[in-house]
């Protein structure tokens, strides 16, 4: 059976149309929680999780932090409207009156950050995420002594146990860490704002089938 000739034009038409609309779906399942974040970056949550032994990816980085003095405090989640959210492991050290989480990026690969409460609600946070060079994050001890330094001349307050852990993220969120999810989540932004570019111009001001 053969297809007339003016069926051929209007078929590559919709095979165009349905792999476009695919490809902006697929943008706005990676990205939508990202856009709405930046618009709504006070709606992040942080509850407490039972607490458990991190995954395997993660044992070799929780070895160097044991080596370096931190002891484990329990665990938490951070979510969001559109995000069930990632398990992270929280570590304490007195001496150095500093919180180290590890988690699980989106690609399944370790992540670390060094959280110091201030006085007055302040915080100072430390991403290994922003610092990686090449693909390969800096190990703790390195993101340690970075801490370190940006600590100098401040005053680190508040109970390193696992309710601080819950208290000082979530007054990070609320003051300065909202500013950071805003600028984490512009690329986000942007590709959600391309996918509905995509599917207005498909729906409204395409050619029709």
């Amino acid at each position: 059976m053969r297809l007339a000739p003016d069926a051929l034009p209007a078929l590559l038409e919709l095979v165009i149309v349905l792999a476009v609309l695919a490809m902006a779906l697929q943008l706005l399942r990676l990205n939508a929680w990202r856009a709405w974040l930046f618009l709504f970056p006070h709606q992040v949550r942080l509850l407490p999780e039972a607490p458990s032994e991190p995954p395997a990816p993660l044992a070799a980085w929780t070895q160097q932090l044991r080596a370096l003095g931190f002891v484990p405090v329990g665990a938490h989640v951070q979510k969001s409207p559109l995000q069930r959210g990632t398990p992270s492991y929280d570590f304490a050290h007195q001496g150095e009156r500093t919180f180290a989480t590890l988690y699980l990026s989106l690609r399944g690969q370790p992540r670390l950050y060094l959280l110091t409460p201030l006085a007055g609600g302040d915080a100072v946070l430390t991403d290994g995420a922003l610092a990686t060079r090449g693909g390969v994050a800096p190990p703790p001890e390195a993101l340690l002594q970075t801490h370190r330094a940006r600590l100098v001349g401040l005053s680190p307050e508040g109970e390193f146990t696992a309710a601080g852990r819950l208290v000082a993220g979530r007054s990070w969120f609320q003051g300065r860490g909202q500013r950071e999810i805003r600028r984490q989540s512009v690329p986000g932004l942007l590709w959600t704002l391309v996918a509905l570019a995509m599917v207005v111009y498909l729906f409204v001001g395409g050619r029709t089938v």
